[in-house]
């Protein structure tokens, strides 16, 4: 269970990391550049979403569907995982997985959100690049 927020944690640093060389201010050849091999990692590095959304909704689907015994009959079974549940989430370590779940939660929608960033930076370093480009056709007419 942990290598899967190993792998988010990790991508989610590379993409801090994308993020931030794309902001520096650099000189325009190795701007274009850097912008051009970013854009090309992109287009693998999209599984990240689906990913994390997955993620996101296996936290959901733990959270939702909790054991719980509501009703006034219930099995030696439901009542023993019911009690452990409750044990569970009233001790530290219920703590600690209520605030590791609350971790995850941002940790994907911050892998998303980087993924997004990086992509709309290089859509519009493209798009300067290729405004300067008709501009220098034009001045030079």
């Amino acid at each position: 269970m942990a290598l899967q927020w190993m792998i988010l944690t990790y991508m989610v640093a590379a993409e801090a990391a994308l993020a931030l060389l794309l902001t520096l201010p650099s000189p325009k050849l190795l701007k274009n550049r850097l912008v051009s091999l970013i854009s090309l990692i992109l287009q693998p590095a999209l599984f990240i979403v689906p990913f994390a959304g997955f993620q996101l909704l296996d936290i959901y689907w733990k959270n939702e569907h909790r054991l719980m015994c509501t009703s006034e009959i219930c099995t030696a079974a439901e009542r023993d995982r019911y009690e452990k549940s409750v044990k569970l989430i009233v001790s530290v370590w219920g703590a600690l997985q209520f605030y590791k779940s609350q971790r995850n939660v941002i940790l994907c929608v911050t892998a998303c959100l980087l993924y997004w960033c990086i992509q709309r930076i290089c859509k519009y370093n493209k798009e300067i690049q290729s405004l300067e480009e008709i501009e220098k056709r034009y001045k030079d007419e």
